[in-house]
């Protein structure tokens, strides 16, 4: 029996069978990647944001208000408050951690937390948090702004008031009835959108140890 070679059509065969299968695994592996990255990003956003409402419900266990200040200077009253809406929350905390041996600082500051634009991502929102390291005359101003988490659909923030027995939309003590006490309870929640499009809710609820100003 004769031994003969492959034919030209043969080897023309052989290759674009090669090239096909090449192709197909190529293929997957591209999807392999894009799943991977996809997956990357939606953990990554969803610590981001487990993280920020872990942070903000230790924060808001450590609020305070304080009849300790300077009458002089404070002349409209307190500097110390509590103020949240719906989706953004102001308030005084003594839960700073100083990071440097020697800086001017206590553990005491204003602490900000609202929705935002994404400076990345011009149609999306962001959740920002700001610190300021001394109570002063306008807490609306100053401090370090950081963002804490992306993809932020919505922020919805409730107070639990302990005569009513049922949670309210804003709390803010410079209001004669809320003046004198701080909610016993603060419910957070975000609707997160994660890689992908699909929508993920996280939620925490925060005991406020001091409800009452410091006075003594």
């Amino acid at each position: 029996m004769t031994a003969r070679g492959m034919t030209l059509i043969e080897v023309l065969i052989a290759m674009t069978i090669t090239a096909i299968m090449g192709m197909m695994v190529a293929g997957a592996i591209t999807q392999v990647d894009h799943a991977s990255e996809v997956t990357r990003a939606q953990d990554e956003r969803y610590g981001e944001a487990r993280r920020a409402l872990t942070r903000l419900s230790g924060e808001l266990a450590m609020a305070f208000l304080s009849e300790h200040y300077d009458r002089g200077r404070f002349s409209s009253g307190r500097p110390t408050l509590f103020r949240g809406g719906e989706d953004e929350l102001l308030f005084t905390t003594m839960s700073h951690v100083r990071l440097f041996q020697g800086s001017k600082e206590s553990d005491q500051a204003v602490v900000e937390y609202l929705l935002d634009r994404d400076p990345e991502s011009r149609d999306a929102e962001a959740l920002f948090r700001r610190e300021k390291l001394r109570i002063d005359e306008d807490p609306d101003d100053g401090g370090r702004r950081d963002l804490v988490a992306r993809g932020v659909k919505r922020l919805t923030l409730s107070y639990w008031d302990p005569a009513k027995k049922e949670w309210v939309r804003e709390w803010d003590t410079s209001r004669v009835e809320r003046g004198g006490e701080l909610p016993t309870l603060v419910r957070a929640e975000l609707e997160l959108t994660l890689a992908g499009g699909r929508l993920e809710r996280l939620s925490t609820t925060a005991r406020v140890a001091l409800t009452r100003p410091l006075d003594f």
